[in-house]
């Protein structure tokens, strides 16, 4: 079954997309705002342990051979990202005519 979406107009629920679910399905109501924010956000033990692991983390430093290959790469993409740029946009263009 798909997620279906309401609105609350004057205290009652108004169905934005029509359902095709059977009569005597159970549904669960959540109010998208804040409230369901905060229902996913992690408890505080959680993100505790969660950074206690990060600390644990040796930081990341890179030899000079190895950033300026990872240089030579990323200027390597870019170059080739500008070099299909254009049949990209062709692309796209044709897509609205």
């Amino acid at each position: 079954m798909n997620t279906i979406r309401a609105t609350i107009t004057d205290g009652r629920l108004v169905v934005n997309v029509p359902a095709d679910w059977p009569d005597g399905t159970e549904v669960e109501i959540h109010p998208l705002g804040r409230a369901a924010e905060d229902e996913d956000m992690m408890p505080p033990e959680e993100i505790a342990k969660l950074l206690a692991a990060m600390d644990q983390l040796e930081p990341l430093d890179l030899t000079e051979a190895e950033l300026a290959a990872w240089k030579a790469e990323r200027q390597a993409r870019k170059e080739l990202e500008k070099a299909q740029f254009a049949q990209h946009a062709g692309k796209l263009q044709g897509m609205w005519e």
